[in-house]
């Protein structure tokens, strides 16, 4: 529809739920943001924003109303609801949300940090978490998986994610304060997930969430393996784009 190309991951059962994370493709926003951008603090204008939006909804049949999105902040902070947003109420901070509700479409924004996408069949529970560098040494990934073992009583192993594109670990030169966060905060798997590569260390943060998932329980995991940063035909990519790149969507709900 209207020219717009999504990815989804394969290992999720099918039943019960929607989800897809859509490239640039098939959107209204002009140079630099062309053309399906969803970031509203990119200077684009509202106008696109929106009906890139209602583009992306119409895709699933989901009403615009449906909508639940967050300020994110580079935090661990999850955010549980059952409710939509209500329109022109402040975006709450967060780096994490879930829900158990038909009635609600989960929306965040990308341009490089890590969607990590999240699907329990058995509860019945969907979630999305964004891990730049920052919330993946901060855990956020651990931290909705724990919500969602406190609050709806799901088991690890029965709880699909997905960790869809990103910069990809040939991309991701870090600096000493990055490097000496990880060092801090991520001891146990720092030298599996920084390596020296000509000359500069990079870190991959697809590895670092893959094996957070799994020191918490999790068995079902896919990678795509796409890099946003070497892929800025396709996606969004601070890092490759500067200031004025745009930001993709990923959204999962309930059906």
């Amino acid at each position: 529809m209207n020219g717009l190309k999504y990815v989804q991951f394969s290992t999720f059962p099918e039943e019960n739920h929607f989800h897809g994370i859509f490239t640039r493709s098939g959107g209204v926003s002009p140079h630099p943001f062309e053309s399906l951008n969803l970031g509203g603090t990119t200077g684009d204008s509202q106008d696109n924003i929106i009906e890139n939006r209602k583009r992306i909804f119409d895709i699933f049949n989901r009403k615009e109303n449906s909508l639940f999105d967050v300020w994110q902040v580079h935090g661990n902070d999850i955010i549980i609801t059952d409710k939509a947003r209500p329109p022109d109420t402040p975006h709450l901070p967060a780096d994490g949300i879930l829900s158990n509700s038909p009635n609600v479409t989960l929306l965040m924004r990308f341009a490089d940090c890590v969607p990590i996408l999240l699907f329990d069949p058995q509860k019945k529970v969907v979630g999305i978490a964004h891990a730049g560098w920052q919330g993946t040494i901060k855990k956020v990934s651990q931290s909705i998986i724990k919500k969602m073992v406190e609050f709806f009583n799901c088991k690890p192993a029965d709880i699909y994610a997905g960790i869809g594109p990103s910069i990809g670990p040939d991309h991701y030169d870090v600096g000493k304060t990055v490097i000496d966060a990880v060092h801090e905060h991520l001891p146990d798997i720092k030298n599996e997930i920084l390596s020296y590569v000509d000359g500069k260390t990079v870190l991959n943060l697809w590895k670092a969430n893959y094996l957070l998932l799994r020191e918490v329980g999790l068995k079902n995991i896919e990678i795509s393996e796409i890099c946003t940063s070497c892929n800025v035909k396709d996606w969004y990519s601070y890092r490759s784009e500067g200031q004025k790149s745009g930001r993709f969507a990923v959204v999962i709900g309930l059906s």
